[in-house]
C-alpha cells in the first residue's frame, strides 16, 4: 500500500483528491480506475480521507501518511510537543512503539532518537512524517520487537504501546507491550509512558508521577512518568496554554452551599484526583465532600475549570424544574450530572423545553449529602 502511493501515479493521485469535496462517491472511484491503477485508486482514497481526519492532529497532515489504527493511536501534534519539553536538556532518546511517528516529530526536534517498531509500514510512515517536517535527520529507524532492543547509551525512553489489535480495541489498561514490561524500562534508562486515561491510577508504582493531559476541556491521555522523570505524585495538565497543577498536602477544603458560582473543573483535574488542590489555589470551596464541583462568592478565571454563574439553587425536585426553567427564560438546558442518579437523555425529553430563550447548564448532583439542582449559565 505504502509503495503505490509512494509512486509517481500515487503521488499524483494524491495530490489530484486533496480538494475532492465528496471521498466516498462511486462515480468517482469509478472514473479514477479508468485513469490508474486500481490498488493505487483504492490506497490513495484511504489516504485522503485519513489525512483529512488527522488534520485535527497534525498541522502537516496533508502531507504526511497514515493507517486508520495508527492514526487513532497517534499523539495529537499539540500534546506531543508538550511531552517532549519534559525531556529537555537529554540527548540521545529511544521512542519505543513509534507507530506512524506522531510523537517521534517532537522528540526529534535537536536531538537524536532510536525510532523503534515490528510494524514495518508503519515505521516507513513514521519516517516519511519527520521528513514532513523537516526533522527525519536525527531518526535511526530500527524494525524489531521492542522487547529486544539494546538501550545502551541512550539517555532516557518514552513508550507508546499498542491499546489495540489490528481487529479490536484493548480493554482499559491492556496493552502489547504490557505495562508490566513498560514499567520495567525504568530499570535501565529513565521512561515515560503513554496511558489510557481510564486507567486506574493505582497502576502506577509509588515514586512515579501520573500527567492526566487535556487539550482545552477535553481529556486526551495520561502519561507515566518513571522517578527519574517525575517531579510530583499527579499532575494535570490543560493545553495549548500548558498550563500545569501539581498534587500538594494542603488542609482540607470546607464544603459550602453554591449560591453565586459554580466551577466544574477541567477533566484533567478530576482523572488526576486534584480537586482539592484546585480549590486551594483559586480559594473556592467544595459543595459536597464527594462531588468533584466547587462553588465560590467571585467569579474565578481558571484554565483548569469553566466557572459558571448560579441563577438557582434549590433540593433536586424534578416535577417542579420545567415551570422553574420558563421562570427564568430557559428554553434549553446542558445537563451535567454528578453523585446523582438519573437517565440524562429521558429528563431532556421529560423537560420538554421550547429551545426559545437562554441556554443554561442544569447540574443534578448532590449538595451536603442531598440530592440537588443548579441552574447556571457561562459568565
Amino acid at each position: 500500500m505504502i509503495e503505490a502511493l509512494l509512486s509517481p501515479a500515487g503521488r499524483a493521485l494524491i495530490a489530484e483528491l486533496a480538494d475532492e469535496a465528496d471521498l466516498g462517491s462511486m462515480r468517482l472511484a469509478a472514473s479514477l480506475r479508468r485513469r490508474f491503477p486500481a490498488d493505487v485508486v483504492a490506497a490513495a482514497l484511504t489516504q485522503a480521507e485519513l489525512r483529512r481526519a488527522a488534520r485535527a492532529k497534525f498541522t502537516r497532515a496533508d502531507d504526511m501518511f497514515f493507517t486508520r489504527a495508527g492514526l487513532e493511536q497517534a499523539s495529537a501534534e499539540v500534546v506531543s510537543r508538550h511531552r517532549a519539553t519534559r525531556f529537555a536538556g537529554l540527548g540521545r532518546m529511544a521512542d519505543l512503539c513509534t507507530g506512524i511517528g506522531g510523537d517521534l516529530i517532537s522528540l526529534t526536534a535537536g536531538r537524536d532518537v532510536l525510532a523503534v517498531d515490528a510494524d514495518s509500514v508503519h515505521l516507513r510512515m513514521a519516517l516519511l512524517n519527520t521528513e514532513a517536517y523537516g526533522v527525519a535527520e536525527g531518526v535511526r529507524p530500527v524494525e524489531a520487537d521492542v522487547r529486544t532492543v539494546d538501550l545502551a547509551g541512550v539517555d532516557a525512553a518514552f513508550v507508546d504501546p499498542a491499546r489495540r489489535t489490528p481487529t479490536r480495541r484493548l480493554r482499559t489498561g491492556d496493552s502489547e507491550p504490557p505495562l508490566d514490561w513498560c514499567l520495567a524500562v525504568a530499570q535501565t534508562v529513565p521512561v515515560a509512558i503513554k496511558l489510557a486515561p481510564g486507567l486506574d491510577r493505582d497502576a502506577v508504582p509509588d515514586g512515579w508521577e501520573l500527567e492526566f493531559v487535556a487539550d482545552r476541556r477535553e481529556l486526551k491521555e495520561a502519561t507515566a512518568w518513571s522517578p527519574a522523570l517525575a517531579t510530583t505524585t499527579r499532575r494535570a495538565t490543560t493545553l495549548p496554554g500548558g498550563e500545569t497543577l501539581g498534587r500538594d498536602d494542603g488542609a482540607p477544603v470546607p464544603g459550602a452551599v453554591a449560591e453565586e458560582f459554580m466551577l466544574h473543573p477541567n477533566p484533567a483535574v478530576t482523572r488526576a484526583g486534584l480537586v482539592e488542590e484546585l480549590a486551594r489555589t483559586t480559594g473556592t470551596w467544595k459543595i459536597d465532600e464527594r462531588i468533584a464541583f466547587l462553588c465560590a462568592d467571585t467569579p474565578v478565571r481558571t484554565p483548569f475549570a469553566r466557572t459558571l454563574r448560579v441563577l438557582e439553587s434549590a433540593p433536586w425536585k424534578e416535577k417542579l424544574l420545567p415551570s422553574r426553567l420558563r421562570a427564568l427564560d430557559i428554553g434549553a438546558v446542558d445537563i451535567r450530572r454528578r453523585g446523582l442518579a438519573g437517565n440524562v437523555e429521558q429528563l431532556h425529553r421529560r423537560l420538554k423545553l421550547s429551545g426559545e430563550g437562554r441556554k443554561a447548564t442544569l447540574v443534578m448532583t448532590r449538595m451536603r449529602g442531598r440530592p440537588w439542582s443548579l441552574v447556571c449559565i457561562d459568565l
